[in-house]
């Protein structure tokens, strides 16, 4: 009983950090599914920021940024990754970034 009271902090510390990591790989694919619809909706000519927002989860805080130059459009986006552990600061942020092609208008 002694030994394992000793490594519960142990085992609880691992189990929060694994949780953790995985909040940074739901950020991580949040921000690559906003990257692809802003880009996809933008080489379009529809607003990117507006798709790219409406492809990820409203509760995270995010920037969406799209340029385009030429024959592409990329958008880049940045999420703030939720912190679970009280030690880790909370400035972490994944980024993200996809270019699609645009759409050119049919010639009549």
């Amino acid at each position: 009983m002694l030994e394992f009271a000793g490594f519960l902090p142990i085992l609880l510390l691992v189990g929060l950090a694994t949780i953790q990591l995985g909040l940074v790989g739901y950020a991580a694919n949040q921000a690559g599914s906003g990257a692809r619809a802003a880009a996809r909706a933008a080489s379009q000519g529809d607003s990117g920021q507006a798709a790219g927002a409406a492809a990820m989860d409203g509760d995270l805080s995010s920037s969406i940024a799209v340029g385009g130059g030429g024959d592409t459009t990329t958008a880049t986006v940045e999420v703030q990754v939720p912190t679970l552990l009280p030690f880790i600061g909370s400035d972490w942020s994944v980024t993200k970034q996809a270019t699609m092609p645009n759409d050119d208008a049919p010639d009549d």
